[in-house]
This record gives C-alpha cells, structure tokens and sequence, in this order.
C-alpha cells in the first residue's frame, strides 16, 4: 500500500526511532511501511493517522 508517512514524519521532523517508540512499534516497522513492503494492521494505521493528527486517508493510498 502506497503512503506518505515519510513525509509526514519529516514535517514534523521526527525520527524513525522517535516515532517507533511513540507508536509501541520497532523501527523496522516504521521503515518496512514507509519503504512498502508492510502493510500496517487497520489498528496501526488508525493509529498512526491519530498520531499525526490527519484522516487515515491522507497517509494511506490504496
């Protein structure tokens, strides 16, 4: 699944690591979702669109 939670981590000028640990996920994890190899769970995702305070829709494109 296409996303743009790179740039929206670069907004706010967060680290993969900071956000990891903001989200209770690995690093590997934020990297393998920002590089499109792993489709976040729906949880995950709704997660991170509340973390960054947008619509899932807006970091997530199908």
């Amino acid at each position: 699944m296409k996303n743009k939670l790179k740039v929206f981590r670069a907004m706010k000028d967060i680290t993969q690591e900071d956000l990891a640990r903001d989200l209770e996920v690995t690093r590997q994890t934020i990297l393998s979702i920002e590089k499109e190899k792993y489709d976040p769970s729906l949880k995950l995702a709704f997660k991170i669109a509340k973390y960054f305070d947008v619509k899932i829709e807006d970091i997530f494109i199908d």
